[in-house]
C-alpha cells in the first residue's frame, strides 16, 4: 500500500534533514533521487516554501505532487518584501495593488473556496490584512467591501 509524506519545503533547496529525510528513510526509497526531483520540480518558485507530497509506493518508487505555495509567499514575492508586519492593524509593511492581489489569485487558483475571481481576490485580501498589507492606501477590508457591492466590477 505504501506510505505518503507531506511537507512544507524550501523551493529548489529541499535536503535530506527534516522534514523529508527523516520522514522518508524508513520507506526504504532513495531519498537522495526524491530530493533531486523535488528541486527540479520546484527550482521556477525558489525563495517560495511549497508544500509537496511524495507518495511511495511499495515497490519503492516514489510520485511526487508540488501544491501551490501559500499565498502569504506568492504576495511577498510579488511584492518583493521579505515578511509582512509584525503588528499587523498598527503597522503597514507594504501596500497591495488591487492588479497584484487579483494575480495571487488567479496563481492560487483552485487551492482558494472562491466560487469566482472576485471571491479569490477577497480571499487574498484577507491573507494581506493579516500580514499587515493595505491595499491601494485603504484598509483591505475597504477593498473587500467594494469588491462585494460591485463598485470595482470594472476592475476584473
Amino acid at each position: 500500500m505504501g506510505e505518503t509524506v507531506e511537507a512544507l519545503v524550501d523551493a529548489g533547496k529541499a535536503s535530506a534533514g527534516p522534514p523529508l529525510g527523516p520522514a522518508l528513510g524508513p520507506s526504504g526509497v532513495n531519498v537522495k533521487q526524491v530530493i533531486e526531483e523535488i528541486n527540479s520540480l520546484t527550482k521556477d518558485m525558489e525563495g517560495m516554501q511549497v508544500p509537496v507530497k511524495v507518495k511511495v509506493g511499495d515497490d519503492k518508487s516514489f510520485t511526487i505532487t508540488v501544491g501551490t505555495p501559500p499565498a502569504s509567499s506568492l504576495i511577498k514575492q510579488i511584492l518583493g518584501i521579505k515578511k509582512g508586519s509584525g503588528e499587523a492593524g498598527t503597522v503597514i509593511a507594504a501596500d497591495l495593488p488591487l492588479e497584484k492581489a487579483i494575480k495571487v489569485a488567479k496563481q492560487k487558483g483552485p487551492g482558494l473556496t472562491g466560487g469566482d475571481i472576485k471571491a479569490m481576490t477577497s480571499e487574498i485580501l484577507g491573507v494581506a490584512k493579516s500580514m499587515g498589507l493595505s491595499c491601494e492606501s485603504k484598509d483591505p477590508k475597504e477593498i473587500q467591501a467594494s469588491i462585494k457591492s460591485g463598485e470595482l466590477d470594472d476592475r476584473f
